[in-house]
């Protein structure tokens, strides 16, 4: 099939079945209870045309760029059907971005606008004397009588405005169509300006990625994330698919929204494996329709204990917002495997003088197109970077790993994030998988900070974890377990008690705020004989 914009998936659904209801967002209320909205064809389509008259009338023309901060309201897909109908380019920011942060992201982007929910509203207000490209909000929700300088409107009131014009020029592939900012786990993070052909490509993925025609697809990630929006979004526009969309992930009624809407796959990044798998068993733990799941990061060892647990199987992939991908399909690669590249691009495993590694010999994870020349990044602002995200014809992924003898990929870290403890390097997704295991776990993350007693290049392993009940979590007693279920360098020598861990939109722990509370003190800290403070040296 021939790439299709955002734009023409919704017009070609629109024309073939207006009514059918495309999207379900639900979320859980404050009584426990699930609420639902739908959105067909038809209203997503209308509801882009009221939002792109909207969007004129406060003056965004061809190219102007508007902020989305929010969680996964329908007003957050017709935010983006309006950008496409009007020629602007949205800039998906998460809604617990705040401060400093958040001014850079809305100042980088050159965001004139933003729609917001109202929990998200005061972060925005708060800075907005330092923003004076700002010109309007658009909130979803409650309005406060005064926001400051700029116009605000409910959303709800600009869906009504009547449409003077419903003739549209679908917007060219390679024209942009976002600024898609990168997850930010270890810096600033950077704005990749992405074009309508990056959606269309995505989108066109999905037989390879395992859906059928009869699927109904899931995602409770957030679509400021490439994952939800490309992968999951995109390919249930471009099939046809009726997709469930949760306002925010949720882990303890996962398996229950699986189970009410018959959902049949969906995905899991980052931290989402470890917190489901350590949830108590349910009900809803087998009853359900799900076939398998998209995984970036299963670790290996709870590969067939998770597939064997909640009935489905592993479709492991490997792919970055600015590119490249790799695909290990249930029953094709080796288990731990994030697959092999797909017959239109080349993955090589790369040393730091660009030859490729032998196999089982790590280095950075490298893809360039099947014809030799080099996948497109911009970062918006930033042309050192993008030239150094493709030097030499590659495109550089950040992250290490190998191939094994067959050329099956597998991950290993990230660059600069590795665990080595007495010259072993350590699995911090075993170590996890372990942890979660272990009774009364919520949530569990493992990372190395370096200490004044570490040897060059050496760290200590730190397990940051969320208890059930803190008050009958014994940290030192699961310091021990650790000690007598693990490898002496994998078991962590510190246990970090935390209420949540911090995650990006993506689900992916931050160890940069980790640091930091260990830094100040914020956390309660523990060895093997009791509460402690961590000596850091060189970090941050």
């Amino acid at each position: 099939m021939e790439p299709r914009s955002m734009l023409r998936m919704l017009a070609d659904g629109r024309e073939q079945n207006p009514s059918l209801d495309i999207l379900t967002f639900v979320d859980v209320a404050p009584d426990g209870q699930l609420r639902e909205e739908v959105r067909t064809y038809e209203q997503l389509w209308q509801h882009g045309l009221s939002l792109a008259e909207g969007l004129r009338a406060e003056g965004m023309g061809k190219g102007s760029s508007f902020a989305i901060i929010a969680l996964n309201h329908p007003e957050f897909v017709e935010a983006m059907v309006a950008s496409s109908m009007a020629g602007t380019i949205f800039v998906p920011i998460d809604w617990r971005t705040r401060g400093d942060k958040l001014r850079y992201m809305l100042s980088r982007a050159e965001c004139e606008g933003a729609v917001v929910a109202d929990y998200a509203l005061p972060s925005v207000i708060e800075i907005l004397p330092q923003l004076p490209m700002l010109k309007w909000l658009w909130v979803i929700g409650d309005v406060p009588v005064e926001v400051g300088s700029v116009r605000t409107r409910a959303i709800v009131e600009v869906l009504q405005m009547p449409v003077a014009n419903e003739s549209i020029t679908f917007p060219a592939l390679d024209a942009p169509m976002q600024m898609l900012y990168t997850s930010g786990t270890t810096g600033d993070p950077k704005a990749i300006l992405s074009p309508h052909a990056r959606f269309a490509a995505i989108g066109n993925l999905g037989t390879m990625m395992g859906f059928r025609s009869d699927d109904r697809p899931y995602t409770g990630l957030s679509l400021t994330h490439a994952n939800a929006q490309l992968i999951t979004l995109g390919n249930a526009l471009s099939m046809g698919l009726r997709l469930v969309i949760s306002r925010s992930f949720t882990k303890s009624r996962l398996w229950e929204i699986m189970a009410r809407f018959g959902c049949t796959t969906f995905n899991l990044l980052g931290g989402m494996v470890i917190a489901i798998y350590a949830e108590p068993p349910g009900r809803y733990d087998r009853d359900h329709k799900v076939r398998f799941v998209l995984s970036a990061g299963m670790p290996p060892n709870l590969w067939e204990p998770f597939s064997e647990r909640f009935g489905i199987e592993i479709f492991e992939f490997y792919g970055a917002a600015e590119g490249g991908l790799t695909l290990n399909p249930p029953g094709e690669g080796p288990i731990g495997s994030i697959g092999k590249a797909p017959a239109n691009l080349i993955c090589a495993i790369l040393d730091e003088q660009d030859r490729e590694c032998a196999p089982f010999e790590y280095g950075q994870i490298c893809f360039r197109n099947a014809d030799g020349s080099a996948q497109s990044v911009e970062y918006f602002g930033d042309e050192a970077a993008s030239v150094a995200k493709t030097r030499g014809g590659w495109f550089r992924s950040g992250d290490i790993g190998y191939k094994d003898a067959e050329g099956w990929v597998f991950f290993a870290h990230r660059d600069g994030a590795s665990i080595r403890r007495n010259g072993d390097f350590v699995n911090a997704g075993d170590v996890e998988a372990f942890i979660a295991a272990l009774p009364g776990i919520a949530d569990a993350y493992v990372y190395g900070v370096t200490t004044p007693d570490n040897a060059p290049g050496e760290c200590e392993v730190v397990a940051a974890v969320v208890p059930y009940d803190p008050d009958a979590f014994d940290p030192v007693a699961m310091i021990a377990s650790c000690a007598a279920g693990l490898s002496r360098n994998a078991s962590p020598r510190f246990v970090q008690v935390l209420n949540e861990i911090p995650k990006t939109a993506s689900e992916k722990p931050q160890r940069r705020f980790l640091i930091a509370g260990l830094k100040d003190g914020s956390c309660d800290t523990y060895d093997q004989t009791g509460r402690t403070k961590i000596e850091l040296r060189g970090e941050g």
